[in-house]
């Protein structure tokens, strides 16, 4: 073993090796008896791809680049595709990120596209395709744009013909529904086809404080009947609808705090822990009932498993295996389960749950080791106490490095890193990027602040009117635990984040002098700018919960806003933007700097062409990745070998 400074140690973990791990599979399914599902492609311009899995095992890509299989809708997008067999033979249906129409596949031949080009504002975009062959159609999300503003926008469900007859002609897509709710997920329908359930939601509510499910007949011709709530409001979030077998109907409601199942308005399974979660994609999938009877869950409390319930006892068995995270995302196939699972020492990947045998097994996008795992980090799980006495959940990467240690009398720097969301969480599960710290000896901290979600509806609404205050007050509570209890060093700590958690890294930089430093990337930086226009419509009123009507409390954005407060900045910082960002959109940036003009504090700005809110270009992540690290080593004195300098200015 050898010894050296706290963030000097040699890695075997760069920034390219980080970049070429990041994303995971999503939105799997099932092609007849095979499991298909989209992978991420970094290394080819951040694109994602389709991947099947035949029957004798192997696995391959469907479509070559530039095929980007990825929805536009709501900008976080949602299922993009949908497959089914016709005439013994795959039958696909997807969307294609750069035009956002949907195309038909049938293997052996070029995807030819379903739905048209519009010219007015963003134009058409589709989500949760599914295939009604009965009709020649495919049922979807349609979002159309009416003008050129982020809210010239309608939502309706739609039919298009299979028989590419839309393709240059709008009027030739069926609108199963008007408009009157502003936000709508794909129809369920149910086994004999003569109903359909889905969720809506308006201004100013996002989906996880309240959403209506809502039911309609449908005829044989496949028109809707006039629609009717049956459950959810205001203060009930419905996650998720879907149809029993025997054509009960199945959703997940909050009504009692937590996310739990109901059939036909009746509980499945009391528990205060979630079988839901935020829908922040439409098509996000926490349950499916299985031809037998049972159906297969994503469940837990601050971690979610794979289970299979009993519908008639409530009784949970879980996949027995070394995931202990599952993505929201399911596909069932006769008694077959499949959903894509992590844990801290495995990357997600998709693992199939034979409900007959028990067994689950890996088959699809398989974890393999790129370096020798001793170096990856070695999480704790904590529960530190805030202000008020209240619980704030973390997950703590002490430095590791199975070849390297520091000197006896010194403490290591940390980071402590703000999800995103901020209605979401950090899963704790093996994430190259945090390795790529923890592995030269920078410990990270992920914070799930009092609003993040996996706690119940009573610790998401902490962060109600308070974005900026329980956030920041949390995650410096964390920090300053770390070195209170001689964890980590008072005088080197750092905070970093992306989009929400970019806002409260800026927020913290502003209001506390906690920090040494701080990363700043796609953030939101101006809430009254942001929330008169800056932003897409699906988060345009979202600052109504997280800060407070603009109209009534003005102030209260003024007095919150890092913009407004850049004067009283000193820790150097890093901000990264990408320029196709209309989620967090690059002026806020800009605005920002243009304040700190000519105030000495040392920081630095990288901008990134083509990359939108996310980075997901190799070449952007490894840039981002090491002039982070720079930052760090300037600030705390470290000195990583083989990193670029990261130029600061003032």
């Amino acid at each position: 073993m050898q010894s050296s400074a706290y963030g000097s140690w040699p890695s075997p973990i760069d920034a390219a090796l980080a970049a070429a791990h990041d994303g995971h599979p999503e939105y799997v399914g099932f092609v007849g008896d095979e499991a298909w599902w989209t992978e991420p492609r970094p290394t080819e311009g951040g694109r994602r791809t389709l991947v099947r899995r035949r029957a004798d095992g192997s696995e391959e890509p469907v479509l070559p680049a530039p095929w980007n299989v990825r929805s536009r809708v709501m900008e976080y997008g949602g299922q993009p595709w949908a497959g089914t067999v016709q005439d013994g033979q795959p039958l696909v249906v997807f969307v294609n990120f750069t035009d956002q129409r949907l195309y038909r596949y049938d293997p052996g031949s070029e995807p030819s596209p379903l739905t048209p080009v519009s010219r007015v504002g963003d134009g058409l975009r589709w989500a949760e395709p599914q295939m009604r062959l009965d009709l020649g159609e495919v049922w979807c999300v349609l979002e159309e744009f009416t003008g050129e503003a982020s809210g010239d926008v309608r939502r309706v469900l739609a039919a298009v013909p299979l028989d590419g007859s839309a393709a240059e002609d709008r009027h030739a897509v069926r609108e199963l529904t008007d408009d009157r709710h502003r936000f709508v997920s794909g129809p369920r329908v149910s086994p004999d086809g003569r109903k359909a359930a889905w969720l809506a939601w308006d201004h100013p509510r996002m989906p996880w404080d309240g959403t209506e499910l809502l039911l309609a007949e449908v005829a044989d011709d496949g028109t809707f009947g006039e629609p009717r709530t049956v459950a959810g409001g205001p203060e009930e979030s419905i996650a998720q609808v879907d149809w029993g077998f025997d054509g009960s109907l199945l959703y997940a409601s909050d009504r009692t705090g937590w996310w739990n199942l109901y059939r036909d308005h009746q509980p499945l399974c009391a528990r205060e822990e979630e079988f839901g979660g935020p829908l922040w994609k439409l098509g996000q999938r926490w349950f499916a009932p299985l031809e037998s009877g049972p159906i297969a869950v994503v469940h837990g409390r601050g971690a979610t498993l794979l289970g299979v319930l009993d519908p008639e006892t409530g009784e949970v068995v879980d996949a027995a295996g070394p995931w202990t995270e599952f993505a929201s995302t399911l596909a069932v196939n006769s008694e077959r389960i499949v959903g894509v699972g992590a844990s801290p020492r495995s990357a997600y990947e998709v693992v199939e749950l034979d409900t007959r045998t028990g067994r689950a097994r890996v088959t699809g996008a398989p974890h393999d080791d790129p370096v020798d795992p001793a170096h990856y980090p070695e999480p704790q799980i904590r529960t530190f106490t805030g202000p008020a006495g209240r619980d704030i959940h973390a997950h703590i990467y002490p430095p590791h490095n199975p070849s390297w240690t520091a000197p006896g009398n010194e403490l290591p720097p940390y980071v402590i890193w703000a999800h995103g969301g901020p209605t979401s969480r950090a899963p704790l599960v093996l994430d190259l990027e945090i390795a790529y710290f923890t592995s030269r000896g920078i410990g990270v901290a992920e914070v799930n602040y009092g609003g993040s979600t996996g706690h119940g509806r009573e610790y998401r609404n902490r962060l109600r009117e308070q974005w900026g205050v329980v956030d920041v007050e949390d995650c410096a509570a964390v920090a300053l635990a770390l070195a209170a209890e001689g964890t980590a060093d008072r005088a080197r700590l750092a905070i970093r984040g992306g989009s929400a958690g970019g806002w409260t890294s800026a927020a913290s930089l502003v209001t506390t002098d906690v920090y040494a430093c701080g990363t700043i990337i796609y953030p939101v930086l101006d809430l009254a700018n942001w929330a008169t226009g800056e932003t897409h419509d699906f988060e345009s009123r979202y600052l109504e919960s997280l800060v407070g009507p603009l109209a009534e409390v003005p102030a209260r954005y003024a007095e919150r806003s890092p913009v407004e407060h850049a004067d009283q900045v000193t820790a150097p910082f890093l901000m990264m933007q990408g320029l196709a960002d209309v989620i967090c959109p690059p002026v806020q940036c800009e605005r920002f700097l243009e304040r700190m003009r000519g105030r000495q504090v040392p920081h630095a700005y990288l901008a990134f062409e083509g990359e939108g809110h996310g980075f997901r270009r190799a070449d952007t992540m490894i840039r981002a990745l090491e002039a982070e690290l720079s930052l760090y080593a300037q600030v705390f004195g470290i000195d990583p070998p083989g990193v670029p300098t990261l130029e600061l200015t003032k």
